[in-house]
């Protein structure tokens, strides 16, 4: 359509903004559909699953307990075709990095020239702890990529300034599901502990064993606690990494069996913490939404303070512990100056801070500012990535190809569907395939390859 014509539709009042979310699992849809809300209150939000190994079951999204008004599953080439068809106001990439340059690129290719195209915002789930240059130059291209917090937003910058790039697109917000009520405890004891587990940290069976026989050993150790082990999805679902070893199947090999008053968990994480006196995880972001409500919170030193576990990130906290310290009583707490550099504002116990009018949104002011003066614009430029052909001849090809898009950013032939819609019995039978397919691959990644790499140490 040309720009003249979307240009008079936005200079009319317009409400509520119509947004768009696409998101590669149960954690990205989290994410993007809770950054939306704060971004656009009262928005119609359309939500895409881009399918994938790590696309959501509905058990998994019913737990997140975000829901959108639609919600379909699509691939790279069907959302860009959604987008250009429905005039989205604002489009969440809640991806991985490859998945937003592909789109990126697609949508650089569907307005070439200045136009009212949807704007784009993309971001980070939580802790950026690795592959930041990686994941970050993937990302640029889009109008908004959030930042959690103060210090991730210089990271961010630095990164693009540190190659000549635009980094005028990097905002800093908070993590859009930091909210819930205050802690406020009963006492100087905990009684209810819960370990947050991560599906690939650490990574080893032996450690993940460990880990929760070290869990097991605390609810042991302490009969009058309860120990809830919270896990992120049953075994055969994916989340964001993979799970090669789910805790559910080591539990069943914990010596002596798990004590009474140790259990494994599922549910939403804001539910569980509301009855949590502490929490203890090795780097999972669930750390920062316990002590944005002011729970002792453990980040565990057992395994090392590594890179490669992502608890380096918490560095200066006061929260960095060990099984040994938590079984003699440590409670930690969060250090208030690192807390606030993360983006983190503990809540204080009262009426206010257990609404949900205290979640967060003060920290999306300056998006919301930013998002409503990229609106009132005529049109917006092309989407102007920081990977070219010209940038990243080599690499950028590769990354379109594995979302069936041309070095061009358009579709490769056979990519979108034609515009007939197919029937009934066809969806069914792709589903079904798809669904098997997704069968297979997990059952490669927590069976087959296990056993050969144990075989390979022989």
């Amino acid at each position: 359509m040309p720009v003249s014509n979307r240009s008079a539709q936005r200079s009319a009042p317009r409400s509520p903004l119509r947004v768009a979310v696409l998101a590669d699992s149960d954690t990205r849809w989290k994410w993007g559909a809770l950054t939306a809300r704060r971004l656009a209150p009262g928005h119609r939000l359309t939500g895409h699953l881009l399918r994938g190994r790590a696309t959501p079951t509905a058990r998994q999204l019913g737990e997140v307990g975000v829901r959108a008004d639609r919600l379909t599953e699509v691939t790279c080439a069907e959302f860009l075709a959604d987008i250009e068809r429905e005039r989205y106001d604002v489009v969440v990439l809640a991806l991985v990095g490859g998945a937003v340059q592909a789109v990126l690129h697609g949508v650089r290719a569907l307005w070439p020239d200045p136009a009212a195209r949807p704007v784009i915002v993309t971001g980070y789930v939580g802790v950026v702890y690795e592959k930041l240059a990686d994941g970050l130059l993937l990302r640029h291209g889009a109008d908004l990529v959030l930042a959690n917090s103060r210090h991730d937003a210089q990271r961010f910058r630095a990164v693009y300034e540190g190659v000549g790039a635009d980094a005028g697109c990097v905002t800093e917000t908070v993590l859009p599901f930091l909210g819930g009520a205050a802690y406020e405890p009963a006492g100087s004891r905990a009684t209810t502990v819960v370990f947050a587990v991560q599906p690939s940290v650490p990574e080893s069976r032996a450690d993940r064993a460990y880990l929760l026989e070290r869990a097991a050993g605390h609810a042991r150790l302490h009969p009058d606690r309860e120990v809830l082990v919270k896990l992120r999805s049953r075994p055969g679902e994916h989340t964001t990494h993979l799970e090669e070893q789910p805790y559910q199947r080591l539990a069943a090999k914990v010596p002596g069996g798990l004590p009474a008053n140790c259990r494994l968990a599922y549910g939403n994480m804001g539910e569980v913490l509301d009855g949590a006196d502490l929490l203890v995880t090795v780097s999972s972001t669930a750390a920062l939404e316990s002590l944005h409500r002011g729970i002792p919170t453990a980040v565990l030193t057992d395994l090392g303070i590594r890179e490669a576990l992502g608890n380096h990130h918490f560095l200066g906290s006061g929260c960095l512990a060990s099984w040994d310290q938590l079984d003699a009583g440590l409670l930690p707490q969060g250090d208030p100056e690192w807390l606030a550099a993360q983006g983190v504002a503990p809540l204080t116990p009262t009426p206010h801070a257990a609404g949900a009018a205290d979640e967060g949104a003060d920290g999306f002011a300056a998006a919301r500012v930013r998002l409503a003066a990229l609106l009132e614009l005529p049109g917006l430029p092309p989407v102007a990535p920081y990977y070219t052909l010209t940038t990243a001849p080599r690499y950028l090809p590769g990354i379109l190809a594995r979302h069936h898009l041309a070095a061009d950013g358009t579709p490769l032939p056979g990519a979108a569907r034609d515009g007939a819609e197919p029937s009934r019995l066809r969806r069914r039978l792709r589903s079904h395939l798809r669904d098997a397919a997704r069968g297979l691959y997990r059952h490669g990644v927590q069976r087959v390859a296990p056993l050969i790499r144990r075989m390979g140490e022989l």
